[in-house]
């Protein structure tokens, strides 16, 4: 990768801005962390825009289940197969008869999809291939083609399953299950999704929801960078989220993204979370302490607006017995 010098400016927030040099030099780093890793990102230069694109590790912190959709968006459910079902392609009378098609392709039957011998009378093919119906009793013969529409009404194809699992990923292994489609996600547990630098809060989170086919809307949750001191600051709406990781730099242990509900969590400073921490013998010192030194700035200012008020005093009462001046 080039990491020459740049002077340009890349957008980081609203009204906020980077020097591409000084975003190269995060990006380096970041790189040489994840070095021989698919978590390793790329920038491209497309219309004078700088470009970063690349895996983003997202750990799940929800309190509440989310709701899986029941199917793919293009996939539709099949109704099960009926009675009749394997009739599919051929002509019935009205009472059950077998009626010729007009065309019978030259199909040859195996054994596995032919009656047994023994129950049936052998008797010598016609001239389409086909063996010869009882005469006593009306059957209908199951030919290649009537399997298949079966089949394909009941399973899908190794392939169809996996163009399915390709359009639905797993959270955590956890597939699409009429039973647990209302989970909730193992706190902490990650997943990734890809995207750009150009991409904005709202949108990585509608990216992320669609990857799972989660049906609750993206307006529910919300992406924290949660530090191990405990500070978490949410990214807002004009934020771009993998700007913000490469910023707060590769190291998880240090900071993650986090996504959470809205209404579940608040925001915790810096200041904040520098006392989270201790423990509340600690933490009620710390009070006690800070207790003393507000009494001791109010007895303090007393005293100056004590002095003040005399000092007042007196002058007024100076003015009062001095004469006036005709």
């Amino acid at each position: 990768m080039d990491y020459s010098c740049q002077t340009s400016l890349v957008p980081c927030g609203q009204d906020k801005y980077i020097s591409k040099n000084e975003l190269l030099l995060h990006l380096k780093t970041y790189n040489l962390y994840y070095e021989g890793q698919n978590l390793q990102l790329r920038h491209r230069e497309e219309e004078d825009e700088f470009i970063v694109e690349g895996l983003l590790n997202i750990s799940w912190g929800l309190r509440r289940p989310i709701r899986l959709q029941m199917q793919d968006d293009n996939e539709r459910i099949r109704p099960p197969p009926s009675s009749s079902s394997w009739h599919s392609g051929c002509n019935l009378g009205a009472q059950g008869t077998v009626l010729k098609p007009l065309t019978v392709p030259n199909i040859e039957v195996s054994d596995a999809d032919a009656p047994a011998e023994a129950d049936l009378t052998p008797g010598p093919p016609d001239s389409r291939g086909l063996k010869p119906l009882q005469e006593d009793t009306p059957q209908l013969m199951r030919t290649r083609s009537d399997v298949g529409v079966r089949r394909r009404g009941n399973v899908r194809t190794p392939s169809d399953q996996r163009r399915i699992r390709r359009h639905r990923f797993s959270i955590n292994g956890h597939f699409y299950n009429h039973k647990t489609s209302v989970f909730t996600p193992a706190y902490g547990s990650v997943t990734n999704v890809r995207i750009n630098s150009t991409m904005t809060t709202p949108q990585v989170l509608k990216l992320l929801l669609n990857k799972f086919k989660i049906e609750n809307s993206a307006e529910e949750f919300a992406l924290y960078v949660v530090h191990t001191s405990g500070e978490k600051q949410k990214l807002k709406h004009t934020d771009y989220p993998l700007i913000a990781r490469i910023l707060q730099g590769p190291c998880e242990q240090v900071s993650k993204v986090f996504l959470m509900e809205k209404d579940q969590v608040e925001e915790v400073t810096y200041d904040v979370a520098q006392y989270i921490k201790f423990e509340m013998p600690v933490l009620k010192s710390f009070i006690q302490k800070l207790q003393e030194e507000e009494d001791r700035e109010v007895k303090k200012l007393m005293r100056k607006y004590t002095v003040l008020r005399l000092m007042i005093r007196q002058r007024l009462e100076e003015i009062a017995e001095t004469p006036a001046s005709i």
